[in-house]
């Protein structure tokens, strides 16, 4: 697998890749679902923390809403694939504080690393921080997503294609 420690959490572009694609494809409903399946099965491989559910959850969301608002532009399917790369804005402008507050409302749910880093910044800096460390994962993650989806979209699979939507 591709996740790496960060504060505790570990971060995997590889859930990030997936939220792109199924936003895309799917919508935000069912890549939301399947990043709480994904985060599951992490967490039982022992590859995932409580982060994974926060941090992922949010950026397939995300990725769907953006992909349905440009289509409603009427633009061009390849066009929307753009909306892949807004995973980013899930995870990190949502995911993370969303992370840092259910923390401060549950601490058992927390890393030993992030409840100091809180104790120590408070929510706005440990937002940030978790941000940064999180960009890290998220943005390739995003990237390969729609690297895929141009892939796919090239060789004729689109959401079109596999529901006969317009």
């Amino acid at each position: 697998f591709s996740w790496f420690p960060f504060l505790g959490t570990k971060a995997d572009p590889t859930q990030h890749m997936i939220n792109a694609i199924l936003g895309v494809l799917l919508g935000p409903f069912w890549a939301a679902l399947a990043a709480i399946i994904i985060g599951a099965i992490r967490n039982m491989l022992g590859i995932g923390t409580f982060y994974a559910f926060p941090g992922g959850i949010p950026g397939g969301i995300v990725v769907g809403v953006f992909y349905w608002i440009l289509k409603r532009f009427r633009l061009n399917s390849k066009i929307c694939l753009v909306a892949a790369l807004s995973e980013p804005i899930g995870t990190l402008l949502i995911g993370a504080p969303l992370s840092v507050l259910i923390v401060m409302g549950a601490p058992y749910l927390g890393t030993e690393k992030v409840l100091n880093l809180l104790g120590d910044n408070g929510f706005f800096l440990t937002s940030l921080i978790l941000m940064g460390g999180w960009a890290l994962s998220c943005v390739p993650g995003s990237i390969i997503g729609f690297v895929i989806l141009l892939v796919l979209n090239k060789v004729g699979i689109s959401k079109e294609t596999l529901f006969g939507e317009k």
